[in-house]
């Protein structure tokens, strides 16, 4: 018999006992899918389609060649930096990370021991909120490619990606994660969808022309990686101007990173004149 609250990962069959643990604690999988984005409704994983209302879920995947280890490292430098709003210094002793509002510090992942299964033996994901879980495993990507470890990357890289699909309302500066993580695992399309969907509510949001332009490249379309770039230099200086949170210098900030975003985009604009 089952105990009550537990849940039963449907990719291994291990049943947790936490009834708030989102991901499986033994191969990482995924226990819920995401929220539908018309009714709230929950998910199993693998759905399509909103049980309740209908609407199509629209998860996201990572391309085959990345999850198996195979898949390049990102294009641009500035990638890896994003994770830490410019800094590449990856290991630390604490992480202060922001969620709505409020400051979390926490522990830094213990090394995974040898033989050790799946990617949750090093990040304990169920006492985390979605975001906050989103976040970690965001950083321990880039963190991972920042320092050459590409199979370690590969490893967390399917969770995190599917991690975003937990939050119910992602924000501009989570759709510049998440394009950047597509973008780790050369799926252009994804990763230009995602920074799009962000355009769409601000037209003018620099962290996600960049991802747009570099998505853009990984398709091989500098038509649109030159509109996007050039859409990023006219409208600098008034956007930095705007002081969004994410441009600033704060836990969640790029102020690093922005001035190099547009010193690519000046030189990719050079090059293709």
């Amino acid at each position: 018999m089952s105990e009550p609250g537990s849940v039963a990962c449907p990719n291994c069959n291990y049943r947790e006992t936490s009834a708030g643990a989102n991901f499986c604690s033994q191969c990482g999988g995924a226990l819920r899918g995401p929220p539908c984005p018309d009714c709230g409704a929950g998910s199993e994983p693998g759905n399509r389609f909103c049980t309740q209302c209908g609407v199509p879920l629209g998860r996201r995947a990572v391309r085959p060649q990345a999850a198996a280890g195979t898949g390049a490292g990102p294009r641009k430098a500035w990638i890896p930096w994003a994770a830490t709003g410019g800094l590449a210094l990856i290991v630390i002793l604490v992480l202060v990370v922001r969620d709505d509002g409020r400051e979390i510090t926490l522990s830094p992942p213990p090394t995974a021991p040898a033989g050790a299964l799946g990617p949750t033996s090093a990040i304990d994901l169920n006492s985390m909120t979605p975001r906050q879980a989103a976040d970690r495993l965001f950083r321990r990507v880039m963190g991972a490619v920042e320092a050459g470890e590409q199979a370690e990357a590969n490893l967390f890289l399917p969770m995190a990606i599917a991690s975003y699909d937990l939050i119910e309302a992602l924000s501009l500066d989570d759709r510049f994660h998440l394009s950047l993580l597509h973008a780790v695992a050369e799926d252009g399309p994804s990763a230009l969808a995602v920074a799009e969907a962000g355009l769409a509510f601000r037209p003018t949001h620099l962290l996600c022309l960049a991802a747009a332009a570099e998505a853009a490249l990984l398709m091989d379309d500098n038509e649109r990686a030159t509109a996007y770039y050039q859409t990023l230099v006219d409208v600098y200086e008034d956007e930095i101007a705007a002081g969004l949170e994410e441009y600033g210098t704060g836990a969640t900030g790029h102020a690093s990173l922005l001035p190099q975003l547009r010193a690519d985009a000046m030189a990719f604009l050079a090059g293709s004149g």
